[in-house]
């Protein structure tokens, strides 16, 4: 505890990082008031009992409650995000974008210019269908017509405005502005889920097991985030050798350092594409009524076995679809040719190349397992008798963005105190974010 308390008071007198922590949390508080606003034209106590389920309620998840309010932050930051996905895809399989990427700065900012347009266009066809589908009829106060343009507006306006707070927190503030706000949403449903599981456990102790019970979920969440983060920070450090040179009196080179390839390179992304592929079958019923019978009826149930083992092979694949179009193994090895480094006991050239691809492919398999049991440890949770809202925190993309946030925050905080001589956060070793790099390290990543 006195550690803890020591790294608050240096924390406090770096004035560069407490003027940034403060200008975060100042931004992030902005964020939530303004969440509660309702679309004009909206009459909020028509709304009723408005809660999502299945993709619409992982969006409302993400959006911390604006998607189920009928908020002017609805759509929240999903549609920057939506259009970041898609521009690096096209920097992946575009030349032109390719050519950009390598452009460095000027290169950097065209490609954030044309994700600022693609997010309009992605906010105004998603406005379109929100106001459509999701604002019940009995609420909305003005004509149809002038309803859906106002809301048009105002929730493109809305987006435009969060994605400008997450640039703000990003440049003035600590961590990344975007994922930041996206954690903010998801801890602000938190305090509503464990309310409901304290009131199923402890509220009817002959039903609901009692407080035991309720301890021994705490614990098995605890155990699960610990998992979460040994994915998520887990690497298998390649070490590079760089030849020496020397010019004149000095010696230059003749280093050690290590590419850390990551267990989970995808991130939340595989799951984030085998949820969108998981919830065809209950749009193919809705817009189909003679499939309702059918088997596909046992994927609207996402408790049951076939949902939970599809799930999980979906996620597998898109690990190592989405892993092997974002790390190119051929890049690395031209890059360390470039620059005098070769892996001990491997040939420069092809032979680094599929030395690595071997690594990758290695490490790629036990991480897209480890992360499908993360995917499908809230159906697992349910099945025990834990509530819907506290169950999304036993896994799935919610819990490994909050990790990966946290760590990602910690680790800028920590860069801090040790630029200025201050001890570190952790007395073991130092933080490392989901890149897997220690803070203030010398040896990058390359």
């Amino acid at each position: 505890m006195k550690k803890l308390f020591t790294t608050l008071s240096n924390i406090w007198k770096i004035q560069e990082l407490k003027e940034r922590i403060l200008f975060t949390l100042l931004i992030l508080l902005v964020y939530r008031f303004v969440s509660h606003v309702v679309l004009p034209g909206v009459d909020p106590t028509a709304l009723g009992n408005n809660e999502k389920s299945g993709i619409l309620g992982l969006l409302d998840m993400f959006a911390g409650g604006s998607f189920s309010r009928v908020s002017i932050l609805a759509l929240g930051v999903m549609p920057y995000i939506s259009a970041s996905i898609v521009v690096q895809l096209l920097g992946i399989a575009v030349p032109s974008f390719q050519k950009m990427q390598k452009e460095g700065e000027s290169g950097r900012k065209k490609m954030n210019q044309i994700t600022r347009y693609l997010t309009v266009a992605i906010t105004i066809v998603q406005s379109v269908g929100y106001v459509k589908t999701q604002v019940p009829a009995e609420a909305i106060l003005l004509p149809n017509t002038l309803f859906l343009v106002l809301s048009t507006f105002v929730l493109t306006a809305g987006t435009l405005f969060v994605m400008w707070l997450g640039e703000k927190i990003t440049d003035k503030g600590i961590g990344n502005g975007t994922s930041l706000i996206i954690m903010v949403g998801i801890i602000a449903r938190l305090p509503v889920a464990i309310s409901q599981e304290f009131s199923a456990r402890v509220g009817s102790a002959s039903e609901g097991g009692g407080p035991v019970a309720l301890v021994l979920e705490i614990v098995a969440l605890f155990a699960v985030v610990m998992f979460t983060i040994l994915i998520v920070q887990g690497v298998r450090k390649v070490p590079v050798q760089y030849a020496k040179k020397i010019v004149g009196n000095r010696q230059f080179g003749g280093v050690r350092q290590y590419i850390p390839l990551k267990v989970n390179a995808a991130g939340v992304m595989p799951i984030i594409f085998a949820q969108a592929l998981m919830f065809i079958p209950g749009a193919l019923m809705q817009f189909v009524p003679s499939l309702q019978g059918s088997w596909l009826i046992q994927f609207s149930n996402t408790t049951s076995l076939a949902y939970s083992l599809t799930f999980a092979f979906l996620i597998i694949a898109f690990t190592f679809f989405y892993t092997a179009i974002t790390v190119n193994p051929t890049q690395m090895s031209d890059d360390m040719k470039k620059n005098g480094g070769f892996i001990p006991g491997v040939k420069p050239g092809f032979a680094t190349s599929t030395f690595i691809d071997d690594v990758i492919s290695k490490i790629t398999f036990p991480g897209a397992v480890f992360l499908a049991i993360i995917a499908i440890l809230p159906s697992i949770a349910v099945k025990f008798g834990i509530k819907q809202e506290f169950a999304h925190f036993f896994g799935g993309t919610s819990l490994l963005i909050l990790v990966g946030v946290v760590l990602d925050t910690l680790q800028q905080i920590e860069s801090y105190l040790l630029m200025r001589h201050y001890d570190g956060l952790m007395k073991t070793g130092r933080v490392t974010g989901r890149t897997g790099v220690p803070a203030a390290s010398s040896n990058a990543a390359l």
